[in-house]
């Protein structure tokens, strides 16, 4: 996607709702227009009147129908303001909800070519730039396509040589406005570039931050991300100038044109060559002519970043989605039919990018109940057979397959800003509080959040700011049990904890594996101990 037409094309074919508002608010500009042009007659004609002293109810009738017409032009730009703010809302919430639904269809292995806080800037500052392409530029881009040529129809019938400067000077504003906007265009991509590099340095400085205060760097990264602020600062204030630059620009020669239109009318007033009705009507319209196309010169800076945002957003929804729907639970045969409950038959898997396959012909069968631990060196394949497991990435070849629903604890599990309880009802909303507590016994966490400030009330951070790695594990162990899935995924569950912790991990572990299928990768020995069978990866084998 090259251009900004071909942008703002594709905005209007995949965004209907937000274009049959914007098609509305355009009939609307043509109301406006006429009324516009209405006014400035009505007005010239009682102004005429009043000051050749013709008949006073004449003259107040003309000035009635002037105020009428006035009326009618501001009704139908408030109502032309409510729909583009409507078509504004509509496209915001459309293009999220396309971002977010094509995102869950990648799933988080596609997700990860990403950068880290390009897609929440998209979701976020990204969508919320559309608003003034809809209530700004579009506005602007429908009054820019009547408003100049029925001006200058009037123009044409009420005088022709007004009319003639009118439009031997009228190209001017396009061509200055296609000057300084094809510059303030490459200005805002490199501003949005900036701001998602941006986006991307804070959220994984902000994830990495207890590392870093360890290993005593937190001070170099603050001043990392501190100095891309300043970099998009002046970036900023550079589309500013040039947007300042453009409006002065602008401003100039629409008076310089109509200066051009007034002067010469003015002298044939006073040589008797024009009357004072034309020359007024030609007075209040020849402005109209203009100032449509300096809005929308105006409005175009406040849309170049909507459509650099929109741009970024179709490069996501372009994205390839694997066959089969990428991020979605793999077929699995009835349960209670005797079969395995993880089965994987041949599976071969390819991450994006990737010359070699991470699996290759991969066959193993795990029966319902039984507990298999995973084993080998990084880069075995042990993280990549879990994904297949959970339908995370998609087998290139073969066929896997999973009796039953999975519940996952991933090496780093994510503990969302708000209450414990909460953070473990999100396994099953509808549970009670003793379903919850029950859980968190199983997953010997219910001493440690008894003794928090609030008990299960106790409001965390996100990702579980306040908590050790220990701690936030138990919670997702508990959040595992809450869910009753039939099969426990584990990914790493006691990497990176203290003996103490690990035992305690290692105990719940224990406990929620009681009737149910257990798939566990690990380095560490502990997790080895109660489980039926050991399965070594390695050379994606």
């Amino acid at each position: 996607m090259d251009t900004a037409g071909d942008v703002r094309r594709r905005l209007a074919r995949e965004l209907p709702q937000a274009r049959r508002l914007s098609s509305a608010a355009a009939r609307l500009a043509l109301v406006a227009t006429a009324a516009t042009v209405a006014r400035s007659g009505l007005l010239a004609a009682a102004l005429a009147a009043g000051f050749g002293g013709g008949p006073p109810e004449r003259t107040a009738g003309l000035l009635l129908g002037a105020g009428a017409a006035a009326a009618v032009q501001a009704a139908a730009a408030r109502a032309h303001t409510a729909l583009s703010e409507r078509a504004a809302a509509a496209a915001r919430t459309g293009l999220r909800l396309r971002l977010l639904e094509h995102a869950r269809r990648l799933g988080p292995v596609r997700l990860q070519n990403l950068r880290g806080g390009d897609l929440s800037t998209l979701l976020t500052r990204g969508t919320d730039a559309l608003g003034p392409y809809y209530t700004g530029y579009l506005p602007a881009a429908a009054a820019a396509r009547t408003a100049p040529v029925a001006v200058l129809a009037v123009l044409a019938l009420a005088d022709w040589p007004s009319a003639l400067a009118v439009a031997l000077t009228l190209p001017l504003i396009p061509v200055f406005g296609a000057l300084v906007g094809a510059h303030t265009r490459d200005r805002t991509a490199r501003q949005w570039d900036l701001l998602s590099r941006l986006g991307g340095h804070f959220a994984d400085t902000v994830a990495g931050l207890p590392s870093l205060r360890a290993f005593g760097r937190a001070g170099q990264r603050s001043r990392a991300v501190r100095a891309m602020a300043d970099r998009y600062r002046g970036a900023t204030m550079r589309v500013l100038r040039t947007a300042f630059l453009s409006s002065l620009v602008l401003e100039l020669v629409a008076t310089l044109s109509v200066a051009l239109v007034a002067v010469p009318l003015g002298l044939r007033l006073l040589s008797g060559g024009a009357d004072l009705s034309t020359a007024l009507l030609v007075l209040f319209l020849a402005p109209e002519a203009y100032l449509p196309l300096r809005a929308l010169g105006a409005a175009y800076h406040d849309s170049a970043e909507g459509t650099a945002a929109a741009r970024r957003a179709f490069a996501v929804l372009d994205t390839p989605v694997p066959e089969g729907g990428g991020f979605a639970r793999p077929p699995h045969p009835a349960p209670g039919d005797g079969g395995p409950a993880v089965l994987l038959d041949g599976a071969s898997a390819r991450y994006p990018g990737a010359q070699a396959p991470a699996l290759d012909g991969v066959d193993l069968r795990i029966d319902p109940g039984e507990r298999v631990a995973l084993v080998g060196p990084s880069g075995a394949g042990k993280s990549t057979l879990l994904a297949l497991v959970l339908g995370l990435l998609p087998p290139e070849r073969g066929r896997v397959a999973v009796a039953g629903d999975t519940a996952w604890v991933p090496q780093r599990p994510h503990l969302f800003a708000g209450t414990v309880e909460e953070n473990i009802r999100l396994a099953r909303p509808g549970a009670t509080g003793a379903e919850v507590r029950e859980a968190a016994r199983a997953a010997e966490a219910h001493g440690f959040i008894s003794r928090l400030p609030d008990g299960y009330a106790t409001a965390l951070g996100d990702e579980g700011f306040g908590l050790s790695s220990g701690q936030r594990r138990r919670i997702a162990l508990a959040r595992a049990f809450l869910s009753g899935a039939p099969v426990l995924v584990l990914d790493e569950p006691t990497a990176h904890l203290d003996p103490r912790s690990e035992a305690q991990v290692v105990a719940a572990i224990e406990r929620l594996s009681a009737g149910r299928t257990v798939v566990a990768a690990t380095h560490r020995s502990a997790p080895l101990q109660g489980m039926d069978r050991v399965v070594t990866a390695g050379g994606a084998r």
